[in-house]
C-alpha cells in the first residue's frame, strides 16, 4: 500500500519555515547585538555626524539580513531596478505590503531617513536608535514636538547631500495589496524641501512574509521586485501647483502598475 506523502511534505516544509524564520529573527536580534552593536557604540561616541553613521550602519545591517534571506530562501528571486539603487536626493514614495518593505529600501540607500510611527519613539532602546538615526516621527506629542521640528529643518541638508527620504504615503501596510488613501504629510515635506519624487512599486514581499504571520514562506516560488516607475520634478512655485493633484498623480502611477500585474 502506497502512503500519501503529501502530509509529510507539508510538515517538512512547515519545519523548514520555522527553522529559517528563527534563524533570521535571531540574526536581527542576537546577531545585531553581537556583530553590529559595537560599531553603533563607536559611532555614537566618536562620529562627528551620528545620524549619518547610524544610517549607514542600518543600511549595512539590513544588506547582511537580506543576504542571509537570499542564502536561506533560494526559491525567492530578487529583481531590483538599477534605477532604484541610483536614486539620490529624493523623496522616495512606495506602496506598502509587508514589514520587509522599509528595511529593503533602507538596505539600498546608505544615506536615508524615514517617517516612523510616533509610538515607536517611546519604546526603550529602539526609540533611542530611531532618534540617533535621524528618523522623523509621523506626528508629534509633547515629548516629540521639538524633534519633529528639528528633523524637518535638517531634511533639506540631507537631500542636498544625496540622502533620500523613504516614505509610504498610505501610512500602513495594505492587507489586500490595493493602494489605499494617501496622507498629505510626505508631499508637504517634498514641497517644503523643493524635492523631486521617485515612485517605486514593490512586489513579492508580502508573499515571502505575509502581514500578520510569524513565519517566512520559504518554499513557494516567488520573485521580489523593486521597480522604478517614475521620477517627478514638480514645479512647486507654480501658481497652479496643487498638492492634491500631485498626490493623485502618484497614486494613479501606482494603481496603473498594479492593474498591469
Amino acid at each position: 500500500m502506497i502512503m500519501n506523502s503529501a502530509p509529510h511534505l507539508k510538515w517538512l516544509q512547515f519545519f523548514k519555515d520555522v527553522v529559517i524564520t528563527v534563524t533570521l529573527w535571531a540574526f536581527e536580534t542576537i546577531g545585531f547585538v553581537i556583530l553590529f552593536a559595537p560599531f553603533y557604540c563607536l559611532a555614537w561616541i566618536f562620529s562627528r555626524d551620528v545620524a549619518r553613521s547610524f544610517q549607514r550602519l542600518n543600511s549595512g545591517f539590513y544588506r547582511w539580513f537580506f543576504a542571509l534571506v537570499r542564502a536561506l530562501v533560494p526559491a525567492c528571486r530578487w529583481q531590483i531596478d538599477d534605477a532604484v539603487k541610483a536614486i539620490r536626493g529624493s523623496v522616495v514614495v512606495a506602496n506598502h505590503i509587508s514589514y520587509l518593505d522599509p528595511i529593503l529600501l533602507f538596505s539600498l540607500f546608505p544615506r536615508h531617513t524615514t517617517i516612523a510611527k510616533r509610538r515607536l519613539f517611546h519604546i526603550p532602546i529602539f526609540g533611542w536608535m530611531l532618534r540617533l538615526s535621524g528618523y522623523l516621527p509621523s506626528s508629534s506629542d509633547r515629548l516629540l514636538a521639538d524633534l519633529v521640528l528639528l528633523r524637518i529643518e535638517q531634511l533639506p541638508t540631507l537631500l542636498d547631500d544625496g540622502g533620500n527620504l523613504v516614505v509610504f504615503p498610505e501610512g500602513t501596510r495594505s492587507r489586500d495589496g490595493r493602494i489605499g488613501s494617501f496622507n498629505t504629510g510626505p508631499f508637504k515635506i517634498a514641497r517644503l524641501c523643493n524635492a523631486p519624487i521617485d515612485v517605486l512599486y514593490l512586489e513579492g514581499t508580502a508573499r515571502l512574509f505575509k502581514p500578520g504571520r510569524f513565519l517566512f514562506d520559504t518554499g513557494s516560488p516567488n520573485t521580489i521586485y523593486a521597480r522604478h516607475l517614475a521620477r517627478l520634478e514638480p514645479c512647486y512655485d507654480d501658481p497652479d501647483f496643487s498638492l492634491r493633484a500631485l498626490m493623485a498623480k502618484v497614486k494613479n502611477i501606482l494603481e496603473m502598475r498594479q492593474s498591469n500585474q
